[in-house]
């Protein structure tokens, strides 16, 4: 999936689900939008949805990170390069 598929999905799951108005794309989730550890979990839940697969609990660890949308879009692009060979 390309970078620009991922980020129309990724911020349409931000506004519909999480209720995020105009996010930006180095907005800090938390301080920002309020996003905390259950969002993220939630977040992390759609993402699998999204790229068809389950990450591990060292993948999930690694996602604990994540502070902006574009951090969320660089993990997946990784997610996904890892999960293709």
């Amino acid at each position: 999936m390309e970078r620009v598929e991922l980020q129309e999905k990724i911020v349409a799951i931000l506004v519909d689900e999480f209720e995020f108005e105009n996010p930006g794309l180095k907005d800090n989730l938390r301080d920002d939008h309020g996003f905390d550890s259950i969002d993220a979990i939630e977040l992390l839940a759609k993402i699998e949805d999204m790229i068809g697969f389950q990450l591990s609990r060292k993948e999930k660890e690694q996602a604990m990170t994540i502070r902006t949308i574009d951090d969320i879009l660089d993990y997946i692009e990784t997610m996904q390069a890892a999960h293709q060979g």
